[in-house]
């Protein structure tokens, strides 16, 4: 019985430090294939279209897979994001666990 509590003690400290995790979540505005000669001409004041609408969400993402999708807001000075859907949680998790 001892050994029983002292496993389930174990996974809810191994839980507890999972949970606490801090990993990189990053906000895709859009992505765009180009050739280095076209990337070699880039200069500051340049203007890089894509072909995604300025109208449509934003990519959430952790591990480069996709977790969810929003809007860009404005927070004070500072930049957010209005999540407007998730994907599947087991995706989630799965982005969190997968290794580099």
């Amino acid at each position: 019985m001892e050994k029983s509590a002292s496993v389930r003690s174990s996974r809810s400290g191994d839980l507890t430090r999972l949970l606490r995790l801090k990993v990189p979540v990053i906000v895709q505005l859009a992505r765009k294939k180009m050739n280095v000669d076209a990337i070699a001409k880039i200069a500051v004041g340049a203007i890089i279209e894509f072909d995604k609408s300025a109208e449509e969400h934003l990519e959430l993402k952790i591990r480069d897979k996709t977790i969810g999708y929003g809007a860009a807001v404005k927070i004070g000075e500072k930049f957010g994001l209005r999540v407007a859907s998730i994907v599947d949680v087991r995706e989630t998790i799965q982005a969190l666990g997968d290794g580099e």
